[in-house]
C-alpha cells in the first residue's frame, strides 16, 4: 500500500489566515488498364494466346514474371541471371528463355510457369536474342569480346549447340534475332546500340545459316533497340534512337521499303499476325505508343502514357517492351516511372481508332421529376451516320444498373437522353459506345444528386448524467419513411481505448422505436442512424450521456465517532495522524482531488486543495502528520473533476464528506 504524507499543521493552518483556495466524368477507349510489376528491369515482352499469359524477362532480378491478360502475376521463375530474350514456341507450349550469365537456354513451362529443360550454349557464350526457324532455336551470343549466332537443335534425342553460324564476319555484340512464319526458313540479325545500324538476313532452311543479304548504315539510322518481321515475311521494320520512325527494309536485299513515322526515339516494335504495327518510343513529352495499319505511314491510334512518378515527364516505355495478343485485341506494353516503377499496360482494342465520350447530367434533380443527360461522342475518324449510345441507369432501386434505351448521335458528336429517376439519392447514369469495326468503344458516366424527402431521426436522454454503471434505456424514434424501417445505434464511450461499436440494430416498432439499454461507465456518445431508403433522406440524430465514476473513502486512526451538527465526526487525538483512503474508478494518468475544509466564523471555508496521482486499482492513502489544532471542525473529501483529473472519460463526481474533530 503507498502511503504520502500531508503535513496537518500546513494543511489546517490557512484556516487562520485570510486566504483561501480555489478551483463529370469524360472517358476514352474502353478498358484500358495498368498494374505494377515485380521487377527491377525488363528485356522482353512475349504474349501466349493460348494460356493467356504474358511473360517479362527482368535480367536484373534474374527472373520471368508470368502475369495473366489484366496484369496480375500467376508465377514466376528464378534462377535466370541475366534473362533477356523470349521466344515463344509455335504451339505456345514452351518458352525459350536466353540467360545470359548462365551461358544457357532456359525453357520454361507456359502452362505452369516453371523450368522445363536447360540447354547450356557453353562457357562464355552469354546468349541473349532467340529466334525460331528452319526448326531449330537460333540465338545471338556475345562470346569471347565479339558477337556471333549459334543454334539449338531439339529434334534429335539429346541436343545439340552449334555456334559461330555467322561465318561472314563478327559482330561487335550478340546480334538481336527475329523471325517470322511468313518466312520460315530465315532469320534477322541486327546489331544493338550501335551507329550505325548494321543488319543481315540468314537462310536457315538447310541447317546451317547462310548469309543473303547485308546492310551497313541502311536509312542512315543507329542504336538499333529492336525490330520485327513482318507476318508475310518480306520486311523487317526496325526500331532505332534515330531517326524518329520505324524503318521497313526488304528481306531481299535490305533496302528500304518505307517506314511508320513517330516521335524520338525510337525503342520498340512488334506486329501483329494481321500485319497491325505497334511502335513505340522513348518520349517524356510526346505519345510512348503509335499504332499503324499494314504499310500505313499515320498512326491509326497513339498512347501518352501517363505520369506516375515525380518528374515533369510522363512515363516512358521500356525497350522491347510492346507485345501483341495473338488476336490483336490487346497490346501489352511495359513502362516504368523516374522511380524505376515498372508497369504493365493493357491496351485494348488498339488497332481500332480512339473514341472519347462525355457524359452530362445536372448535378442535382427532384426525384420523380424528368431530367436530361447530354453529352458527345467523338473520334479520331469519322463516325458512320446513325451511330447510337447505350444508356442505362444506377440507383438504390436498380442497384445493378437498369436499361434505358438507345440515344442517337448527331453529326456533331452530340446526343440526348430524358429520363425520369424514380429512387432519390446518388443517380449513375453510364453511357456506352460499343465500338465498330473501325471504331474502338468508350463509356462515360455522370452521376446526380437527387433529393429525397427528410424525415427524422431522435434520440433519447441527451445531457443527462448517471451514476457510474447504471442501467439506462436508450430510445430511437424514427419518423415517417419509405420502405426502411431500420435504425442502428452506435455507442462511442469517451477514451481512446474504446471505439465505437453497434450496439442495436432492428425494425423499429409499431410507433417508430427502437430501444437498448447499456451499464454506462464512461461519458459516452450515442448515434441513432437511418441511412435512408429510396425516397427518404438518411438522418442522424445524438445523444451524449455523462457517467460519474465510482469514488469512496475511508478514515482511519480515530478514537471515537460521535452524531453532531447532523453528520458524524471522527474524533482525532492530535498526536494521532489520521489516515485518508480513497478508491476511485481507475482510469490511466488518472488524479483525483483532495479537498480540505475548516469550520470559521459560521462557514465552511478550504484550507488546502490538491491533485493526486491514482495509485494502481485506483487506490491511494494519504496521511495528515503535524500538530494540528484542536477543537476545531473539519472534513475532507475525494473528487474526480472531468479534465482537470487528468482526462475526460468521466462527468464531474464529488465523493462525501468526511467529518473529523481533534482534541487534546
Amino acid at each position: 500500500m503507498r502511503i504520502r504524507t500531508l503535513p496537518a499543521a500546513t494543511a489546517l493552518a490557512v484556516l487562520f489566515s485570510s486566504a483561501a483556495l480555489a478551483v463529370t466524368s469524360a472517358a476514352p477507349a474502353l478498358a484500358d488498364s495498368s498494374t505494377t510489376l515485380p521487377v527491377k528491369s525488363t528485356g522482353d515482352v512475349v504474349v501466349d494466346g493460348v494460356h493467356q499469359r504474358v511473360f517479362i524477362s527482368d535480367p536484373t532480378s534474374g527472373k520471368v514474371v508470368a502475369t495473366d491478360y489484366s496484369g496480375t502475376v500467376v508465377g514466376t521463375v528464378d534462377s535466370l541471371p541475366g534473362v533477356r530474350g523470349l521466344e515463344l514456341s509455335a504451339d505456345s507450349g514452351t518458352l525459350y528463355a536466353a540467360v545470359e550469365d548462365a551461358d544457357a537456354i532456359v525453357a520454361i513451362d507456359t502452362a505452369t510457369a516453371t523450368e522445363a529443360h536447360r540447354y547450356p550454349t557453353g562457357d562464355g557464350t552469354q546468349p541473349e536474342y532467340p529466334a525460331l526457324a528452319g526448326g531449330k532455336l537460333w540465338f545471338g551470343y556475345r562470346g569471347a569480346g565479339s558477337g556471333n549466332i549459334g543454334s539449338l537443335d531439339l529434334s534429335g534425342s539429346d541436343p545439340v549447340v552449334a555456334l559461330h553460324q555467322d561465318t561472314t564476319r563478327t559482330w561487335n555484340d550478340a546480334p538481336i534475332l527475329g523471325s517470322s512464319a511468313g518466312a520460315p526458313g530465315t532469320i534477322v540479325a541486327g546489331a544493338p546500340g550501335q551507329s550505325p545500324v548494321e543488319l543481315a538476313v540468314f537462310d536457315v532452311s538447310s541447317g546451317s545459316a547462310n548469309r543473303t543479304a547485308y546492310a551497313w548504315d541502311p536509312g542512315s539510322s543507329s542504336n538499333l533497340t529492336d525490330l520485327a518481321v513482318t507476318p508475310d515475311g518480306k520486311d523487317v521494320v526496325t526500331a532505332s534512337g534515330a531517326p524518329y520512325k520505324q524503318e521497313v527494309f526488304k528481306l531481299s536485299d535490305l533496302s528500304e521499303d518505307g517506314s511508320y513515322a513517330t516521335n524520338p526515339y525510337p525503342n520498340a516494335v512488334d506486329i501483329a499476325p494481321n500485319g497491325a504495327v505497334a511502335a513505340g518510343t522513348f518520349s517524356w513529352y510526346d505519345p510512348d505508343v503509335h499504332i499503324f495499319e499494314p504499310g500505313v505511314s499515320e498512326p491509326v491510334r497513339q498512347y501518352d502514357f501517363p505520369n506516375t512518378g515525380g518528374s515533369s515527364g510522363s512515363d516512358t516505355l521500356a525497350a522491347s517492351g510492346l507485345a501483341w495478343a495473338p488476336d490483336a485485341s490487346k497490346l501489352f506494353a511495359v513502362s516504368y516511372n523516374d522511380s524505376n516503377v515498372y508497369s504493365l499496360r493493357v491496351l485494348d482494342d488498339p488497332t481500332k481508332a480512339g473514341t472519347t465520350l462525355v457524359a452530362t447530367a445536372p448535378a442535382t434533380a427532384t426525384r420523380a421529376k424528368s431530367l436530361t443527360v447530354t453529352g458527345k461522342l467523338t473520334s479520331d475518324t469519322v463516325l458512320p451516320s446513325g451511330t447510337t449510345v447505350s444508356v442505362t441507369r444506377t440507383d438504390d432501386e436498380s442497384p445493378a444498373g437498369k436499361a434505358l434505351g438507345k440515344a442517337t448521335v448527331g453529326a456533331d458528336g452530340s446526343y440526348t437522353f430524358a429520363d425520369t429517376p424514380p429512387a432519390g439519392g446518388k443517380v449513375t447514369y453510364t453511357v456506352t459506345y460499343a465500338g465498330d469495326e473501325y471504331h474502338a468503344g468508350a463509356t462515360a458516366t455522370s452521376a446526380v444528386n437527387v433529393t429525397r424527402t427528410a424525415t427524422t431521426v431522435t434520440l433519447n436522454n441527451n445531457g443527462k448524467v448517471y451514476a457510474y454503471n447504471s442501467a439506462v434505456k436508450f430510445t430511437a424514434h424514427l419518423g415517417t419513411t419509405y420502405k426502411n424501417r431500420t435504425v442502428a445505434i452506435y455507442a462511442n464511450p469517451y477514451g481512446a481505448d474504446k471505439p465505437e461499436k453497434l450496439v442495436k440494430s432492428g425494425t423499429v416498432d409499431s410507433s417508430g422505436n427502437v430501444s437498448v439499454t447499456l451499464s454506462v461507465t464512461r461519458d459516452t456518445k450515442l448515434t441513432a442512424k437511418f441511412t435512408g431508403d429510396t425516397r427518404y433522406a438518411p438522418a442522424t440524430a445524438t445523444s451524449t450521456v455523462g457517467a460519474q465514476v465510482k469514488v469512496s473513502t475511508a478514515l482511519s486512526g480515530y478514537y471515537t465517532s460521535k452524531t453532531a451538527w447532523s453528520q458524524t465526526y471522527r474524533y482525532f487525538h492530535k498526536s494521532k495522524d489520521p489516515v485518508y483512503d480513497t478508491t476511485m474508478t481507475p482510469y490511466p494518468g488518472r488524479k483525483y482531488k483532495v479537498e480540505m475544509q475548516g469550520y470559521y466564523q459560521g462557514a465552511w471555508r478550504t484550507t488546502h486543495s490538491e491533485y493526486l496521482v491514482l495509485g494502481s486499482g485506483g487506490k491511494d492513502t494519504l496521511e495528515l502528520t503535524g500538530t494540528p489544532p484542536t477543537g476545531v471542525r473539519f472534513r475532507i473529501r475525494s473528487s474526480y473533476v472531468d479534465t482537470k483529473s487528468g482526462d475526460n472519460v468521466n462527468s464531474t463526481t464529488y465523493g462525501t464528506w468526511k467529518y473529523l474533530i481533534f482534541t487534546s
